[in-house]
This record gives structure tokens, C-alpha cells and sequence, in this order.
């Protein structure tokens, strides 16, 4: 790492655990930044050190609150008007996906408007892994590497040694995810057909394939209120299926998610550490499973910084 350009990395405050432990993958210590917070809730990130002529790299997920996304905008701008040579955002989650088209009138496209506040502020460079919708790649007027966490949940579905395995999707929107993962784990496919009756809320389920006997595992880009996720067990097992896991690459959990999977019939949850589980020690985890996507991260920034090619990770 001999460029012209130093390379260094930075975290906002919503993902510091995670950039930890990429810059340790990376050899590298985490660059000196601070947020003065005023007492209206108003908030200043700042770099206490030289970003002059440097290309960095700045890490946070833009999970709720809303502050995450603004103080990553904030961020990027202050590294912009300090004379970084090129700001890439490595934004393991990348909130407002699920608003990628209109669905029905007069709603916005969150997606496209974050997009364009990341221009906006001087962005070169966005990372992100497993996005609602492959296509929000095409909302941004500069390079996006969009990753798979399949490099990190393949190996742990192998290392279960589960006989008559079977992989589902939720709906009928994460097929291609699913039947990506049956090919790689040489094993059947199941699709659920769900209606929705409001946001949120499923209306009813049922299975296309064979679920009796097999230990299925659904598969999601995330878990948000654990609904749909509880469902589907509920509905297979009702049907006959050994066991039913869950893989979902963010953990949104929000509203009553964790005490919902807590008393599902599912044998495990497992996810990445885009986003942080809860703190609190009195909520049910035990059936949540973490793994981290750190070293992931570690490698495509290396790659990208020494224009190395990165096309293998951005294969299903």
C-alpha cells in the first residue's frame, strides 16, 4: 500500500463495533474522528487528524434513527471540504431500500433519494452488501460493489451436516436469492406465495415444493418484525418439516421481532453484524446466531484501494 494516496479508515458512532473489526482485519487503526453533539440534538462530526490528499473509507451502516444516515452524509461532507483525494462509503446496510420503486401513488423513492444525497455531499464510492433490490445499484451515478453474504452463510449451512436439506424463500420476490443458494448447496427449492393484508402484516401462506421430512432453511436479505420469518415455519412445520431455520443478512428486529422468534418454532436465526442486535440483557437472543461479515469488508476495501479486480464477490 506504497500509492500516492494514503488510505485510512474511518467509523461513525452506529457502527464502530463493526469497523473495528475491519480495520483489524486490515492491520490497520481506526482514523481519529469525534461528533460534537449541542444540546438540541444537533450534531458535528470532525477528523482529528489530516485527511488531505487521502483516499478513505468511511464505515456506517444507515440503520433507524435517521441520524445514522445524516451523520454518514455529515461525514463524508467534512472529509470532502478537507481535502480528501476519494470519500467511498461502506455502507454494510443500506437503509430506505425497501422504497426502491412506487408501489402504489404518491409515495417517494427513498432509495433513489438517498442515492442522491450521497452524490450530493461529494461521495466517489459506495460499498454495500446484499440490497433489497439488485437493481438500486442503478440509482447511483457512481461506482457501487455490491457484495453477497453467501461467502459467509454457505460455509456455516455446510458445516450443519444437515440431511435432506431444502432452501426456501419468503415470497415470491427472494426466488433468485434462494434458488441461488439450492445450487450452491445442491439441494431442493421451496418458494412461499404470501398475500400481504397491510405493511408489515401478513395475510395467509402456503408452499410451492416438498416440505415433508426435509430441514428447511428460508432465506431473506433481512429480518424486520420477524413475521412473515414466524409464518413460514409455523406454515412447514405444520406441513411436516424436520426442523426450519432462518438466514437473513441485516437484523432490523424491530417492535416485539425478538420476543416473536423466541416463541417460533424456528431452531435458529441466523444473521450478520451489519446491524448491532440489541443491548438489553433481558431480551431473548439465545436462538440469534452472529456472524460477521468484517472480513468481507476487509478485502474489498483493500482490493478497491490496490485496483484489484473484485468481481468474485459479486457472485450469488
Amino acid at each position: 500500500m506504497d500509492h500516492l494516496h494514503l488510505f485510512k479508515v474511518f467509523s461513525c458512532r452506529g457502527s464502530r463495533y463493526l469497523a473495528e473489526r475491519i480495520s483489524s482485519h486490515l492491520g490497520l487503526p481506526l482514523g481519529l474522528l469525534s461528533v460534537t453533539t449541542f444540546s438540541d440534538g444537533e450534531f458535528q462530526p470532525a477528523f482529528d487528524e489530516s485527511v488531505r490528499g487521502a483516499t478513505i473509507f468511511i464505515i456506517q451502516s444507515t440503520f433507524p434513527p435517521v441520524d445514522n444516515l445524516f451523520e454518514l452524509l455529515l461525514t463524508i461532507d467534512a472529509a470532502k471540504r478537507a481535502s480528501a483525494y476519494q470519500v467511498m462509503a461502506v455502507i454494510p446496510y443500506f437503509g430506505w431500500a425497501r422504497q426502491d420503486r412506487k408501489d402504489r401513488p404518491r409515495v417517494s423513492i427513498g432509495a433513489k433519494m438517498v442515492a442522491n444525497l450521497l452524490h450530493a455531499v461529494g461521495c466517489d464510492r459506495v460499498m454495500t452488501m446484499d440490497l433489497h433490490a439488485d437493481q438500486i445499484q442503478g440509482f447511483f451515478d457512481f461506482p457501487v460493489d455490491h457484495v453477497y453474504s453467501s461467502s459467509v452463510f454457505v460455509p456455516y449451512i455446510k458445516s450443519l451436516n444437515l440431511e435432506n436439506l431444502s432452501v426456501a424463500a419468503p415470497d415470491m420476490g427472494g426466488a433468485k436469492r434462494a434458488n441461488a443458494y439450492a445450487r450452491k448447496l445442491e439441494c431442493p427449492l421451496i418458494i412461499c406465495h404470501k398475500s400481504r393484508e397491510k405493511a408489515n402484516v401478513v395475510g395467509s401462506m402456503t408452499a410451492i415444493g416438498d416440505v415433508k421430512d426435509r430441514n428447511i432453511i428460508i432465506l431473506d436479505d433481512m429480518i424486520d418484525t420477524a413475521g412473515t420469518m414466524v409464518k413460514a415455519a409455523e406454515m412447514m412445520i405444520d406441513k411436516g418439516a424436520r426442523s426450519v431455520r432462518a438466514i437473513a443478512t441485516h437484523p432490523v428486529l424491530s417492535g416485539l421481532a425478538y420476543n416473536t422468534i423466541a416463541n417460533s418454532p424456528l431452531e435458529e436465526v441466523i444473521v450478520t453484524d451489519t446491524i448491532p442486535l440489541c443491548k438489553d440483557p433481558n431480551v431473548d437472543k439465545s436462538k440469534i446466531k452472529v456472524l460477521s461479515i468484517a472480513q468481507e469488508f476487509a478485502d474489498i476495501i483493500e482490493k478497491v484501494y490496490n485496483y484489484q479486480s473484485i468481481s468474485s464477490k459479486f457472485t450469488l
